[in-house]
């Protein structure tokens, strides 16, 4: 249970931290403070300047509003079509419907989600709007397959066959019995995917592919900042420090869930 709070005061720590983007940050990032440039961490600027004089501390603050916002849409795209997808195929097991569903998940993963992510961002343009699309096309699979291979293991269980006796149709039984017997499973996922989420929507940023200036973004941060590393080691430490901890306390939380979440981890600590 350590590690779920861990996870979570970390993880809830960047959520306040990007809600708190909306109202106030230290300094405007839209105003160059040119002979400031490339300061490191005083009593003003607690996390250091870049390069064109901008806070920061105020940068990863806006940069937490973009990356979790991204990682949460994308993940909740994955979400509201593959879960249904999982369960329409676990409830069609065998029949054409199965198939079509899961080979197309199978094409999907094919190729890295990156690579998924870069084609669709590069066809379309440049934005954050395009890459919670393009996240949120692979999360699909993800959340389909998952829902599947649980809710195919409920299928057989003597609960559903009492609610098939009673005549209730495949429709019912998958939103009424099956999933809210998964539905933990789907937060742990959920959380998972989150983190790959945000180390995603950095990696598209860091290329030129994510959200565009002035919109601030940790992965845009680090690739303004790769030429400053030998003199301004600070402009590169700070955002990937942000996107190492965000990324470790969404992974100790997933972790935790699951370990609270599943009956039978409990059952075996008794």
């Amino acid at each position: 249970m350590k590690g779920l709070w861990i996870g979570a005061i970390l993880s809830l720590s960047f959520i306040a931290m990007a809600l708190l983007s909306f109202v106030w940050t230290p300094y405007d990032i839209e105003v160059f403070d040119i002979p400031n440039k490339l300061k490191s961490p005083d009593a003003a600027h607690w996390l250091g300047t870049d390069q064109f004089g901008r806070d920061i501390l105020s940068m990863i603050m806006m940069g937490a509003r973009t990356s979790i916002a991204v990682a949460l849409l994308a993940v909740g795209i994955g979400m509201a079509i593959g879960v249904p997808l999982g369960l329409w195929a676990a409830a069609k097991r065998g029949a054409f419907i199965d198939e079509f569903i899961m080979r197309g998940n199978d094409l999907i993963f094919a190729f890295p989600s990156l690579v998924i992510a870069i084609l669709i961002t590069a066809v379309f343009g440049a934005g954050a709007v395009n890459a919670i699309i393009a996240i949120g096309i692979f999360n699909i699979p993800v959340f389909a397959r998952l829902t599947r291979g649980a809710a195919l293991s409920l299928w057989e269980r003597d609960f559903i066959l009492a609610a098939r006796v009673c005549g209730k149709s495949a429709y019912r039984i998958s939103w009424e019995h099956i999933l809210p017997n998964i539905l933990n499973l789907m937060i742990v996922q959920g959380t998972i995917q989150f983190s790959l989420g945000i180390l995603a929507e950095a990696a598209l940023s860091y290329i030129g592919l994510g959200a565009q200036p002035p919109t601030a973004s940790w992965g845009r941060m680090l690739a303004d900042a790769q030429t400053l590393v030998s003199f301004a080691p600070h402009t590169a430490l700070m955002p990937g420090g942000a996107i190492v901890v965000m990324v470790l306390g969404l992974n100790l939380l997933g972790d935790g869930l699951r370990d609270a979440l599943d009956p039978r981890i409990r059952v075996d600590r008794k």
